[in-house]
């Protein structure tokens, strides 16, 4: 007899009285069946279970005999099989983790093109925002590159000398404004009826707050209904009455349809700091915004690193993106922006610049390149 047919025997008698002795045991199938058949009807349940455990032991024993082994050395081997096949399925199973993790980051580094201009950057931002509702962010922060309407992205920032009432006027307001009148943004439940409607445009309007500060409160009124409704507050400061406007419209939209803070003056809790006349400013804005979301969903910085205009730009669900502009060698006054990178947080000037240091295309400063370029020598 072969020990594994013995070992094959027993572990089909521990399965079950009657369907444990098929193949690949059916000899012993059969030798067990015939000599207890008889008996098998008069013994009690319980009773058989000890019988079939008897055997079973017995089996066992004969295995180990013609092994040469003890049954603890037989038992330690079985344990042993049994934990190299889960070393097994455990490394089967991290490679499918690592695959899906994989495919993940391979979603999220997708290169993005930068917007040439105000209206394909607020195209951008309208998917971008939209993605995110769809994915259950009702509470979002969109930072525009302030963009006059014929401004180009890439050149000189402007550095808006009459202040906030000049940005909010000649770029915040027209920039939110058309943000709304893109972004379709329906709360759970919204009908197909409501579906139809949303192909019309909302009618969007402005609400200043302090007309000193350039800050207003833009609303689009969807056609489908108020369940389509979205708000906007722009250029909120670190001021208290913006935390308690905030606060109120975060209430009066409810918890299921869109509300958007647009290029807010702070960047973190911590630009609250400390305020002998708003002791409490900092917990306010960690409860009423942080504690809240108001997540980054659409995000296109513009900034100088190393003497060259670069851009970062976030749209969600995809990572930073970083860019520096150069000259076109094809086409006279004209900039292309050249992809450097990628992160998973917002990038820093340092980040920027050394990633510039290492690319080829700006071995070169800006201005050795043009003193090349006067000079007749090709700057690449």
């Amino acid at each position: 007899m072969k020990i594994s047919s013995v070992l094959a025997a027993a572990a089909a008698v521990l399965v079950g009285p009657t369907a444990g002795f098929s193949s690949p045991t059916r000899r012993f199938g059969r030798h067990i069946s015939s000599s207890s058949s008889s008996s098998s009807l008069r013994l009690s349940s319980d009773d058989e279970v000890q019988q079939l455990l008897e055997k079973a032991r017995k089996l066992r024993e004969e295995a180990a005999a013609m092994s040469g082994k003890t049954m603890e050395e037989m038992e330690q081997e079985t344990q042993r099989e049994k934990t190299l096949a889960m070393e097994r399925q455990a490394i089967v199973d991290k490679a499918r983790l690592e695959r899906e993790e994989k495919n993940k980051s391979r979603s999220s580094s997708i290169v993005l093109p930068v917007p040439d201009d105000a209206k394909s950057q607020v195209q951008q931002a309208a998917a971008a925002v939209e993605r995110a509702f769809s994915d259950g962010l009702v509470r979002q922060t969109v930072r525009f590159a302030l963009l006059g309407e014929d401004e180009a992205m890439s050149g000189e920032v402007n550095e808006w000398p009459g202040g906030a009432k000049q940005m909010y006027r000649e770029a915040g307001r027209p920039l939110s404004e058309a943000l709304l009148r893109e972004v379709r943004a329906f709360s759970k439940g919204s009908s197909t009826d409501d579906q139809e409607l949303s192909r019309m445009p909302p009618e969007v309007t402005a609400e200043d707050i302090w007309d000193f500060d350039g800050s207003a409160i833009v609303s689009a009124k969807a056609a489908a209904g108020s369940n389509g409704d979205v708000k906007a507050v722009v250029f909120p400061n670190t001021d208290t009455k913006y935390l308690k406007d905030i606060e109120a419209i975060d209430g009066d939209v409810g918890p299921d349809r869109l509300l958007l803070l647009i290029n807010p003056f702070w960047r973190n809790v911590e630009s609250w700091g400390f305020n002998i006349l708003a002791p409490n400013g900092k917990k306010r804005a960690q409860e009423v915004i942080f504690d809240n979301g108001y997540n980054v969903t659409y995000a296109l910085l513009r900034f100088s690193a190393r003497g060259e205009d670069c851009v970062s730009l976030k749209s969600y669900p995809y990572d930073w993106q970083m860019y520096a502009y150069r000259e076109d060698p094809s086409w006279f006054n004209r900039e292309v922006p050249v992809w450097l990178g990628s992160s998973k947080e917002e990038p820093t000037s340092s980040q920027i610049t050394e990633l510039l240091n290492s690319r080829p295309e700006f071995k070169m400063s800006k201005n050795m390149r043009q003193m090349q370029r006067m000079m007749g020598n090709d700057d690449q």
